[in-house]
């Protein structure tokens, strides 16, 4: 189990627990096309948005296998949001858990992401004490899997056509980090 003490504070950001406050900035990065290109939804409107916020608020902690700690990122000097981050803990019996990402574009391409996904890294290997961590993505997406890399993760899986998303059958990759490979970078 692990109850993180939110808001968590890296060098340069804070990851803290949605609020309904954030429902707007949560529309207007998970509404564009090109951000939900390679997710399983479709662009939020203003009700998908609602519903997922009512989702989001509640995911605050990792008590048994299935939860999901899903926090939001903001830059801690500006409050400027930049996304949010997600630790799925999905399974107990083999301490494995799986990381996940979506990035507001106006904040791309300056180490924020990597940075939060670092932090939820070390929740899940030092905090809830998992053996393996992974993260999936659409194959077509390149900036995603450069990220995974650089958090030390290695590929170890593309699975063709293997799940029928938005109409098309498409590709999946699996890299994975595991706790052993996390403390010999530290």
């Amino acid at each position: 189990m692990f109850v993180p003490d939110l808001p968590l504070r890296t060098e340069r950001l804070l990851l803290r627990a949605f609020t309904a406050a954030d429902v707007t900035v949560l529309r207007d990065y998970r509404g564009r096309p090109e951000v939900t290109r390679y997710l399983y939804h479709e662009p939020y409107d203003d009700g998908a948005a609602r519903a997922a916020i009512e989702r989001l608020v509640r995911r605050t902690a990792l008590r048994a296998p299935g939860d999901v700690l899903n926090l939001a990122v903001t830059v801690a000097d500006t409050g400027e949001f930049v996304g949010d981050v997600l630790l799925s803990w999905t399974s107990g019996e083999h301490r494995q858990g799986e990381i996940g990402y979506v990035a507001h574009p106006a904040h791309t391409g300056r180490g924020y992401v990597t940075e939060a996904a670092r932090e939820l890294l070390r929740i899940g290997f030092d905090g809830l004490g998992l053996h393996r961590i992974v993260g999936r993505l659409d194959a077509r997406n390149t900036a995603s899997a450069r990220l995974l890399e650089r958090l030390g993760m290695r590929r170890e899986a593309h699975l063709r056509e293997n799940e029928f998303v938005k109409g098309e059958w498409t590709d999946e990759v699996v890299y994975a980090l595991l706790a052993r490979e996390w403390r010999a970078a530290a």
